[in-house]
């Protein structure tokens, strides 16, 4: 892939044997070109993208963390039976939910926006709050009663107490949110009209899905589009492996 990125438009792409090292100059051009293209403005798709995710991420952890900490530790009539019903959705496949979530947005008048890409995440997921649940079960309780003999009421001790301590489980649904978000072509497809609106993986799909498309520019593209990625796990990979680990073995 850095191979054919870094090389000329007039360069052969497939060789044998294979050409590890360009023999030409190294066209570092073909970066700016795959950014900067109107016809294509990667750089657009890519700011686009990051903003879809952030706003994931900040859906996700809030709502799955509140949700996580209410099925942990508070008392309420019904409270295993909705869990379990929440465990069930998980069941449920992506596929039979497609149509109702495009009529119901459709409806709302959100089509051709980014609402249904991001207003879902703010409602919970059932996988991170179940995860969220088992983390905040493996801790003390002696901490959140000191709290509440010092003065906390309920959200304060989620704010100040369990949200610090259950960092490592939220780094582990930052990273999948992220990854999942980052890489995913049907909603985008599905709910973005305009080009100025379109993700990074719409913009690959374009590409490879042209005559006669430039491999240079696209190889250029998808290192583009690898590289938030790998920064995000370079970042968060002691979180990541400890926040799995104590969430599959705690509880």
């Amino acid at each position: 892939m850095i191979t054919v990125a870094l090389k000329p438009d007039a360069a052969p792409v497939f060789t044998q044997p294979t050409e590890w090292v360009p023999t030409q100059h190294f066209e570092w051009g073909n970066f700016a070109r795959a950014l900067l293209d109107p016809s294509r403005p990667f750089l657009r798709y890519t700011i686009n993208t990051l903003v879809i995710v952030a706003l994931n991420i900040v859906g996700t952890v809030i709502s799955c963390a509140l949700v996580g900490y209410a099925f942990a530790r508070l008392r309420f009539p019904g409270r295993d039976v909705l869990f379990g019903v929440l465990i069930v959705t998980m069941l449920i496949p992506w596929q039979a939910l497609l149509i109702p979530q495009f009529l119901l947005f459709h409806q709302l008048g959100w089509y051709g926006s980014i609402l249904p890409l991001v207003v879902p995440s703010f409602f919970g997921n059932a996988f991170f709050i179940f995860l969220i649940r088992q983390y905040i079960r493996s801790l003390p309780r002696e901490l959140e009663l000191a709290a509440k003999i010092d003065g906390c009421n309920q959200f304060q001790v989620w704010w100040y107490i369990v949200l610090p301590l259950i960092r490592p489980v939220l780094a582990v649904c930052v990273v999948f949110v992220s990854l999942t978000t980052w890489n995913d072509l049907m909603g985008p497809l599905i709910y973005l009209l305009r080009n100025e609106d379109f993700t990074v993986a719409i913009g690959v799909a374009n590409m490879v899905t042209r005559a006669n498309p430039q491999l240079n520019i696209l190889m250029a593209a998808n290192l583009v589009m690898m590289i938030p990625p790998i920064v995000l796990y370079f970042f968060a990979q002691d979180k990541l492996v400890g926040g799995i680990a104590a969430a599959g073995l705690k509880g």
